[in-house]
């Protein structure tokens, strides 16, 4: 999405129909990917919020899709609780695809659960992760 960087952008949402944690209560919150307005040019952020996995991608998928072209994208996942392989092959899909074309993804701000599971599989080492979005952008591309 580009052009009006004025507001941000719901690109979309999915939804899972049962909760993640059978003790959990509350239904498991629809993925939302927004584009954060006012990024450096060349560069597109999407904040991920909710849990990503399966049932959830196509919201990801989608914007990662739209943006590819861009320079650089910075997928923002403080505000993501859970992903599964599924969001973690569609990263690197993503990632591969953004290289091949000159381009670069990195990620920013993850929380403890995610951050787990891509230091497990080693998907950490392949990605430039970043405490949060404002240290991502102050590295220049």
């Amino acid at each position: 999405m580009q052009g009006d960087n004025r507001a941000e952008a719901d690109i979309g949402t999915g939804r899972v129909g049962t909760p993640h944690s059978a003790a959990d209560d509350d239904p498991v919150e629809p993925i939302a990917v927004l584009v954060r307005p006012d990024t450096p040019s060349g560069t597109v952020v999407l904040a991920v919020r909710g849990e990503l996995d399966y049932g959830t991608s196509a919201p990801l998928r989608d914007a990662l899709e739209e943006n590819t072209g861009s320079g650089r994208v910075v997928v923002d996942c403080s505000g993501l609780r859970f992903c599964d392989s599924t969001g973690l092959n569609l990263l690197l899909k993503a990632r591969l695809k953004m290289q091949g074309d000159g381009g670069r993804l990195d990620l920013a701000g993850l929380r403890a659960p995610v951050d787990r599971m891509f230091e497990i599989t080693g998907a950490r080492t392949v990605f430039r992760v970043y405490g949060d979005t404002d240290e991502a952008l102050a590295d220049p591309p």
